[in-house]
């Protein structure tokens, strides 16, 4: 099955089927044709996203002191955390700020884009996702997936049901998903991760493919972050 639009009255939380869904989620991080589609599609992608890497990484450097790359350890398959890469957004010195307010990790680690902490060129990087290009590296290197549920941190995973922490250590996370293409950040948290069920119970590598076709079009839609 692809993917399909899922409005907000069709995304509901999982009443049972629970061990079946983990188990699903297992299967789909263990198969070899995603993984060769990751390394191929992934591979390319990184290839001709140089020129445009470079190009985006010395804006970053020109925005202000600091790091070109913001580099935040996140949970992946197996429960291994990786080092998931972005190029940095914020102003220098603001990310461990960050990290420590309460605000922040009630909006589900997300950086509000009213944050007056982000950079003129970070905004427009957010904007249209491409602070997240840089994680083309971490497709190739095996730590996420093209097409996969959302990479969540281990503050986030230890919090949570029994659940949510199997079923986000079963699988890769991913670059995009049904989550991205469906609302991407406009979702509430119950209905981004019945999103993520949904893209698991029906997973299929035709429909990883049509969720990369239409990711470009939904993070580039007006309103969107």
């Amino acid at each position: 099955m692809g993917p399909r639009n899922v409005t907000v009255a069709s995304v509901l939380p999982m009443t049972d089927g629970s061990l079946q869904t983990v188990q699903r989620a297992q299967q789909v991080g263990a198969h070899r044709g995603k993984r060769a589609l990751d390394l191929v599609v992934g591979g390319v992608g990184l290839l001709l996203a140089l020129p445009l890497l470079g190009v985006l990484a010395v804006a970053v450097a020109l925005s202000g002191r600091g790091g070109v790359f913001f580099v935040h350890r996140r949970v992946g398959r197996g429960g291994r955390e990786f080092p998931m890469v972005k190029f940095r957004t914020l102003r220098p010195g603001t990310d461990q700020a960050l990290m420590a307010e309460p605000t922040f990790k009630d909006a589900q680690f997300k950086v509000q884009p009213d944050d007056p902490r982000i950079t003129g060129v970070g905004r427009v990087l957010r904007r249209t996702s491409l602070d997240e290009l840089p994680q083309l590296w971490n497709v190739v290197r095996g730590d996420m997936s093209l097409v996969g549920i959302r990479p969540v941190v281990r503050e986030q995973l230890n919090t949570r049901s029994p659940h949510f922490q199997e079923l986000y250590t079963a699988t890769r996370p991913g670059l995009t998903g049904l989550w991205q293409i469906n609302g991407r950040s406009h979702r509430l948290p119950l209905e981004r991760v019945a999103l993520d069920e949904e893209w698991i119970r029906h997973w299929s590598l035709w429909g990883d493919i049509k969720i990369i076709l239409r990711t470009p079009i939904a993070v580039t839609r007006p309103g969107t972050h």
